[in-house]
């Protein structure tokens, strides 16, 4: 199994959820978060001219864990649905996952997922 955390923008929330479900993939954690990535931020102007950096900036982090063989089409999914070709577009992650366990039945292994 693999669990992918996937950074994204806030308002593409709705489109990766709708695609990922559309995708067959209905289980899903969503975590806010605020961080910063290579271009540490933004820089506002403001009336005056006054500008201002924001370094830290909200993002969504979601959490979908797949089968092996379904971890790259979440992935491409993800991609598909976020991507807006901006700087900020976030980051995916993919990582092992050595054990999943169904709380209510004790259930284990990729059956849980």
């Amino acid at each position: 199994m693999k669990k992918i955390e996937a950074i994204i923008r806030p308002e593409k929330l709705d489109a990766v959820k709708s695609d990922l479900e559309a995708a067959g993939f209905l289980g899903l954690n969503i975590v806010h978060v605020t961080g910063r990535g290579v271009q540490k931020g933004i820089v506002h102007t403001g009336r005056g001219g006054e500008t201002y950096a924001v370094d830290m900036l909200p993002k969504l982090k979601i959490e979908v864990v797949a089968k092996d063989a379904d971890a790259q089409k979440v992935v491409e999914t993800i991609i598909n649905a976020a991507k807006t070709g901006n700087i900020g577009d976030g980051k995916i992650f993919v990582t092992a996952v050595e054990e999943a366990i169904r709380v209510r039945t004790g259930e284990r292994g990729e059956d849980v997922v």
